[in-house]
């Protein structure tokens, strides 16, 4: 009898605690493993399940197709062609009265034409043409091919070296005109269109994206803050248009680093912004302009910084003033450093120069900074700057 209740009782609490541990396992699976030790429990985020209407109508309105982008871009996209003459010397000796009886007429002037070619955007009714300073410098005839198969002669209205822009204009009606973007917008991995006329085959259109903005320092030009993208560039393609996955304009292709002459992924456009800037102003004035501080500066380096007890690396340390400009005359000395300018932190010496060259002549701008640990103010009357080729003497 007693042994009947022992076994009852013992298969009684046996069932209860398989019950509970059956119980347990589907609340809680894998909350052993089979070593006993907790388990580490790791959270991902999934894309939504799409259902096959979803997917199609992705197909249908997603990112298949550029043709609007570039059917609404692509005419105010002209062909440059330039011809220079130019004349040389086949004997430079041909001068000297000696060496001129054995050259004879060898040695006279010969005349040639040089001819080039490049692209432009269209960006007004009236014919403004924006372009690359380095595709109509020089030039003394200039033909502009429109993608409707027109052309016409074009006049330079004027140019910008320091940036490498140059403004068009051809007498022509029923142009059509780009639409600008907005390049401060533009982030890493946007997808860009860049459309020209690369070794002379006709207007063409490649594909990329951003991989950088605000590319400097790289001897271009004066002003430098490039988008980088790997949409193919080629020669032909200078001053051809940059334009987003919306037809937008925003930017002007420029350059390609290559060793090779092709296109390696590596390209640059100056934004939109700064083009727009650019070509206002040379419509307005005749000419770009900007304000000038008469002064050369340098960045600072690490020991640089160190030295005059700086706690980061920003600013820059004054190299040379000009005789009688406005750091001269208001006391800058070569070894101050400049900080401030109207109370933004200067960051590097282009940042000086785009804070000093965006202050209108005659305004003030009040800089702060360091001379022999001790901090400065100066006042400075900003001038126009003068052209790059006589800042160049």
């Amino acid at each position: 009898m007693k042994t009947s209740r022992l076994v009852r009782f013992l298969l009684f609490y046996s069932a209860v605690g398989a019950a509970v541990a059956i119980l347990v396992i589907w609340l809680f699976p894998g909350a052993l493993d089979p070593g006993g030790r907790p388990t580490t429990v790791v959270e991902v985020r999934e894309a939504p399940a799409e259902s096959e209407g979803n997917r199609n109508t992705a197909r249908e309105h997603g990112p298949v197709s550029y043709a609007d982008a570039v059917d609404a871009a692509a005419p105010a996209v002209v062909n440059i062609f330039t011809a220079t003459r130019v004349i040389r010397r086949e004997h430079p000796l041909h001068d000297d009265p000696f060496f001129r009886h054995f050259f004879g007429d060898q040695g006279r002037e010969r005349e040639r034409t040089e001819t080039n070619l490049g692209s432009g955007v269209i960006l007004s009714a009236n014919g403004f043409i924006l372009t690359n300073n380095h595709v109509v410098e020089g030039a003394d005839a200039i033909q502009v091919g429109l993608q409707d198969g027109r052309s016409g002669a074009a006049t330079v209205v004027g140019t910008d070296p320091e940036t490498d822009l140059a403004v068009l204009r051809v007498e022509m009606d029923g142009l059509p005109v780009v639409r600008l973007g907005r390049s401060d917008d533009l982030r890493v991995g946007d997808v860009v269109l860049a459309i020209g006329n690369p070794f002379g085959v006709g207007q063409t259109v490649t594909k990329g994206i951003v991989s950088a903005t605000g590319r400097s320092q790289l001897g271009l030009s004066t002003f430098e803050s490039f988008i980088q993208t790997d949409a193919a560039i080629n020669p032909g393609n200078s001053g051809g248009a940059l334009i987003n996955a919306h037809g937008d304009l925003v930017g002007i292709n420029t350059a390609i680093f290559s060793g090779t002459g092709g296109s390696h992924g590596i390209g640059f456009a100056i934004p939109e912004h700064l083009a727009r800037g650019v070509m206002e102003s040379i419509i307005e004035h005749g000419r770009v302009i900007r304000g000038w501080a008469g002064v050369e500066v340098q960045d600072l380096s690490d020991r640089l910084a160190e030295s005059f007890d700086l706690d980061e690396r920003r600013g820059v340390v004054v190299a040379g003033v000009m005789r009688d400009g406005p750091a001269a005359e208001a006391g800058l000395r070569p070894g101050d450093v400049i900080l401030r300018v109207n109370g933004e932190r200067v960051a590097d010496s282009q940042g000086l120069l785009n804070r000093v060259t965006g202050i209108r002549p005659g305004e003030e701008a009040h800089i702060e900074g360091i001379r022999a640990g001790e901090p400065q103010r100066w006042n400075l009357q900003i001038v126009e700057r003068p052209a790059a080729r006589e800042l160049r003497r």
